[in-house]
């Protein structure tokens, strides 16, 4: 038995030994997990790596954990890296899926003006590049276009593709415009030459732009200077109205349209705004005379610059009328003059006879006919009677019975020149001249024709004077929605000057006789042919000095555009041009070549060609419309 314990001693030891040595390497390693984990955790947090786990392993290292992206997994590899060797570093990190790039937003900007057209923004580069760059090219005619675009490989947006087509087409239409495209919404910011220019073109983009398109329009138009700066107010027995009405300001018209519908105005109006307001407190004076016409509850209200003329109607009671005119001057501002007039009763015969008052007749057909009767001064004012009207509706178009009374009042002549003037606004009408009073009725086709006679004879018939303006407005007929092309009307205004003439005073640049009412055809012409660009050409004979001559056909040239621009003719896309001698047609050495000289072009203005183009030049040749031997010709130079 004590040998038996003796032989177990050594083995007993052995194992102990053994069980020791395990204990010890592995609190050994157990040390060495703690140092490495806590050393890796301490290099991670100086990292600032908070999403990183560390399981020491023996000597190996496990990194885990769900990094952001694979940037942070490098971060993080790498500081664990310089604490334990790459060889212990087991890589069990995760990366967050990364989210797909999202696509650009495509947008497209387009800037013209006068100097050409710049295109700005992001496209896809599926968009037809080549074609783009040919309708820029196309709309900007002989203007640069800058080209600024940028291209990505992404997928083209819905509604891409139409949203630029419209976009292009409100380029064309608009002369000075900022158009911002995207896929849904198309933003317009413009200016254009008139009122009415503003409404036709909002009215024509809201209708051409895509279905589910989002359009912002900002068109402006400038103000008119507006001369003499006037308004006039009326009550009858038809009710209360605007013959003429303008303001400075949002805030006067507010208050003026306010003060008239108090006075007892029904049917809708406008106050167009305009430069040329005499006074700041143009709002308040305009104001307080409607209050007092409504006091006095019949009559009419003038404003020409601050001039106001209050005249009631023939029978008001006279305590009341001055009463009311006494109130009314005190209240006007500072500036303003008052004028009040309580008339006696007007008896109009309208024939200009011996028998009825003194007056002075002049009836315009709707065949361009002038009948002048009545009563005249003398034998000179007769006879300038007679020219003016000649001047204004034509040399064979005047009929003249007047007779002399040298008992008219002082200004009898200055009032029927302007009551012809205030005539010659009508398609036709008649106007009669009495010493204390002026009637003026007739149709019209031009709705700004009631305030432009209105503002004309206030201006030539001075303060206190009293004229009734009785002017019906007929719209004038539709063009068809398929629009001419622009060689159509060329060839329209063509025939027009085939039989007809402008003619001008020798060494004038007034337009008178036919004239007048050729340039009413070609604006009929012209309202149906917004866009086409066409040239107004003046040309000479060859007598006078060549500089001299020149001059005189740019500016008559001029006039004719001021002409059409006063028919409310768009012409941003006309232009003036004169040529004085260089251009003859005709032999300059015998009379009747030099008056076919003397003439008035409208030509087609039409965009560069390219050399395979040149071919149909000589088609081209065709689409001038001239204004002498085939047409109009203008006076002696």
């Amino acid at each position: 038995m004590h040998r038996l314990s003796s032989n177990l001693i050594a083995p007993i030891a052995i194992v102990l030994a053994a069980i020791l040595c395990v204990l010890a390497a592995l609190l050994s390693v157990s040390q060495i997990e703690q140092r490495t984990g806590a050393a890796v955790r301490a290099a991670l947090a100086e990292q600032g790596i908070a999403w990183a786990s560390v399981v020491p392993d023996g000597t190996l290292v496990h990194l885990t954990g769900t990094a952001p992206d694979e940037a942070a997994r490098f971060r993080a590899l790498s500081a664990t890296g310089a604490v334990v060797d790459s060889a212990r570093l087991l890589d069990e990190v995760e990366v967050t899926p990364s989210t797909p790039v999202a696509a650009p937003r495509f947008s497209v900007e387009l800037l013209r003006n006068d100097t050409g057209i710049t295109v700005i923004g992001l496209i896809p580069r599926a968009t037809e590049r080549e074609a783009l760059a040919r309708d820029l090219s196309r709309i900007a005619g002989k203007l640069p276009v800058t080209d600024m675009l940028e291209s990505a490989d992404h997928a083209m947006p819905e509604g891409w593709d139409d949203a630029l087509d419209f976009g292009l087409k409100a380029l064309e239409e608009l002369k000075r415009a900022k158009i911002s495209i995207n896929a849904r919404r198309v933003a317009v910011t413009a200016i254009s030459d008139s009122q009415a220019e503003k409404q036709r073109l909002e009215r024509d983009l809201r209708r051409a732009a895509p279905k589910g398109l989002v359009l912002a329009l900002d068109i402006s138009a400038p103000r008119p200077v507006i001369a003499p700066f006037s308004l006039r107010f009326l009550m009858d027995d038809e009710g209360a109205r605007f013959d003429a009405c303008a303001a400075d300001t949002d805030a006067a018209a507010e208050r003026i349209l306010a003060a008239a519908k108090q006075a007892g105005m029904i049917a809708p109006a406008e106050c167009p705004l305009g430069l040329g307001v005499p006074a700041p407190s143009w709002g308040a004076a305009v104001e307080r005379g409607i209050a007092a016409l409504a006091t006095l509850g019949a009559g009419s209200l003038t404003f020409s610059d601050a001039d106001v003329t209050l005249i009631a109607a023939p029978g008001t009671d006279t305590a009341l009328f001055e009463k009311t005119a006494a109130e009314l001057e005190a209240d006007l501002p500072d500036l303003f003059v008052l004028h009040a007039v309580l008339p006696d009763p007007v008896k109009v015969d309208g024939t200009g006879g011996p028998t009825g008052p003194a007056e002075f007749v002049a009836t315009l057909s709707p065949e361009g006919l002038v009948q002048l009767r009545g009563r005249v001064p003398d034998a000179l004012v007769r006879e300038a009677a007679e020219s003016y009207a000649r001047a204004r509706f034509g040399r064979d178009k005047v009929y003249a019975a007047m007779r002399i009374d040298p008992n008219l009042p002082e200004g009898w002549p200055l009032r029927v020149l302007a009551g012809l003037e205030a005539l010659s606004n009508l398609r036709n009408g008649s106007v009669i001249v009495q010493a204390g009073y002026l009637q003026l009725t007739g149709l019209t086709m031009d709705d700004t024709a009631t305030a432009r006679v209105s503002r004309m004879l206030s201006d030539r018939l001075g303060e206190a004077q009293n004229f009734e303006i009785d002017i019906d407005y007929r719209e004038p007929p539709k063009t068809e929605e398929t629009r001419p092309t622009a060689e159509a009307c060329v060839a329209q205004i063509g025939e027009i000057l085939a039989g007809q003439k402008i003619i001008f005073s020798p060494g004038s640049t007034m337009l008178e006789g036919d004239s007048v009412r050729v340039v009413d055809q070609i604006a009929d012409v012209l309202r149906g042919c917004p866009g086409a660009e066409i040239e107004i050409g003046g040309h000479t004979d060859s007598q006078g000095r060549e500089e001299m001559n020149q001059q005189l056909s740019q500016a008559r040239a001029e006039a004719v555009l001021t002409a059409l621009m006063a028919r409310r003719v768009l012409t941003s896309n006309l232009t003036a041009k004169g040529y004085g001698e260089s251009n003859p047609i005709a032999d300059n050495d015998t009379e009747e070549g030099r008056e076919a000289n003397r003439r008035i072009e409208f030509r087609l203005i039409a965009p560069e060609t390219t050399p395979d183009e040149d071919e149909d030049d000589a088609a081209s040749q065709g689409n001038d419309a001239t204004s002498g031997d085939q047409g109009a010709q203008d006076g002696q130079d």
